[in-house]
């Protein structure tokens, strides 16, 4: 039987998120700190990569079509800075080409959800590489 995360370990979990939508950002921000996680969010990939670099996140949700730099380019980035190697970075898109994906997974994508996300698909890829949570 697997132990549910206390609520402040839920919180001490930290969550970027990574996209041009506003909507879209809200949204997951709502949904993940329902579930006690801490949010940061960044409004393209070059703010992404500051917010990497100013600070130790948990887990990463990226889309891949921004301005600027596309998420696989900002996956690749993140994977070359100190302490970001190994850290889950999920790929969150409208997009679900077996090339593209591919392309992901080579960039180091973690996983890989299509919008619009379904709440138990991603809480449930949060479980995988965080370990269970609660809702409080």
């Amino acid at each position: 039987m697997s132990q549910n995360l206390s609520p402040s370990d839920a919180r001490s979990k930290r969550i970027l998120v990574i996209d041009d939508s506003i909507t879209l950002l809200q949204q997951l921000e709502a949904f993940l700190t329902t579930h006690g996680f801490a949010v940061e969010k960044a409004s393209d990939a070059h703010a992404g990569l500051d917010a990497l670099r100013a600070g130790k996140f948990d887990l990463v949700f990226v889309d891949v079509n921004m301005p600027g730099m596309n998420g696989l380019e900002m996956i690749a980035e993140a994977r070359k800075l100190p302490g970001y190697a190994k850290t889950p970075i999920f790929v969150l898109t409208t997009e679900s080409t077996k090339g593209l994906m591919q392309r992901g997974k080579e960039a180091g994508a973690t996983a890989w959800i299509v919008k619009p996300f379904k709440q138990d698909v991603v809480l449930k890829g949060i479980e995988h590489v965080l370990g269970p949570t609660t809702k409080e």
